[in-house]
This record gives structure tokens, C-alpha cells and sequence, in this order.
């Protein structure tokens, strides 16, 4: 379990945009059909990283959590499933019923998606304000598998309240820590 850091794209980075197979709906998504008038959450999970099966169950209360508050959350996996089979669109799919995703899954095949936000773990995290511009990246909070911390959320919530104040967001980020995204070699 390679414990890789964020990369930490520059704050006001406009997201990327993307047009990307949805593994639960089987329809596809752009980034227009998904932003919120609010704040956008971008998370870069998989299925088989020991880190993001660590957070499933937050993230999940995250989103029912901030969904009814007008944020809207998108999941994107980008792994190289060839070599990673639990990552394939089906195990997504899978994934995201028994877990209870109430937000896209979306399959990232070719990786451009992974590497325009410049992603570098599973979990990876961004919010984009209104605009689609990039407000804050890092960690969902302190918690990692095995350290005893409880999953609480409470840095990606505090982005979000601040969002929600209309105050600013605290520029003192913590990169998120994961396993390394599986690249096509």
C-alpha cells in the first residue's frame, strides 16, 4: 500500500472539463450536467485502495449530508483496470450500489481526466466553487487506515460550511494520502 500525496493543483484552477462514462446509470455525464450553482466535490476514488474503503462509509454521509444543501458530488475512477480488475466499470458499479454512492461513478478509461486535475491518489479531493473554480484540495480529515482517528469528514466540511457562509475558504490545506493512482504503463 504506497502511501502517495496529493499533487495539490493550484487554488483557482478552473476544473477540467469531462464527459465520462457513469458505471451506475450507464449513461454518460459532462461536468456540465453535474456542477452545482454552490460548490462541486471531485473525489478520485477506486475500489480495491484500502485508503478509499476506509472513507466509503463518510463519504457516503458526506453527500447525504451536503446533497440537500444544493453541493453536488462526482466520483471518478481512473485506474488501469487491466491490472486492477476490482477497479473495472462492473466492480464499480457493484461498489456503488452496495455502498450506496448517491452520487455518479464515473469510469476515466483513457486517464486524461486523472492527469488535466493533475490526480495523484485514491482518495483525492477537490471542491469547486460556483464558478468552477478550484476553492479547495486535500484531505477528507485526518483518519487513515490503522491510525485510529475516526472518519468524521471534518476538513472537506469545513470548505463546505465556509462555501455555504459565503465565507472564504481556509487557504491552510492538507493534501489527501492514498494509494498511487494506477497508470497505464
Amino acid at each position: 500500500m504506497a502511501r502517495t500525496p496529493s499533487n495539490m493543483l493550484p487554488l483557482g484552477t478552473i476544473a477540467p472539463d469531462f464527459n465520462l462514462p457513469d458505471t451506475v446509470s450507464g449513461t454518460s455525464k459532462k461536468l456540465s450536467d453535474l456542477k452545482s450553482d454552490v460548490a462541486t466535490v471531485i473525489m478520485f476514488i477506486c475500489n480495491h485502495c484500502p485508503f478509499v474503503k476506509h472513507v466509503n462509509k463518510g463519504l457516503v454521509e458526506l453527500a447525504s449530508d451536503y446533497l440537500p444543501k444544493g453541493i453536488s458530488f462526482v466520483a471518478i475512477s481512473s485506474n488501469d483496470v487491466e491490472n486492477y480488475p476490482d477497479d473495472s466499470p462492473e466492480k464499480m458499479k457493484e461498489a456503488a450500489e452496495e455502498l450506496g454512492y448517491s452520487f455518479p461513478y464515473l469510469y476515466d478509461e483513457s486517464q486524461e481526466v486523472a492527469k488535466a486535475y493533475d490526480a495523484a491518489c485514491t482518495p483525492d479531493f477537490y471542491i469547486f466553487d460556483k464558478d468552477l473554480k478550484l476553492v479547495y484540495r486535500g484531505q477528507l480529515d485526518d483518519s487513515r487506515p490503522d491510525n485510529g482517528v475516526p472518519v468524521t469528514g471534518k476538513d472537506i466540511r469545513a470548505a463546505l460550511d465556509a462555501i455555504l457562509a459565503v465565507n472564504q475558504v481556509s487557504d491552510n490545506q492538507i493534501p489527501s494520502l492514498g494509494c498511487n493512482i494506477k497508470w497505464k504503463e
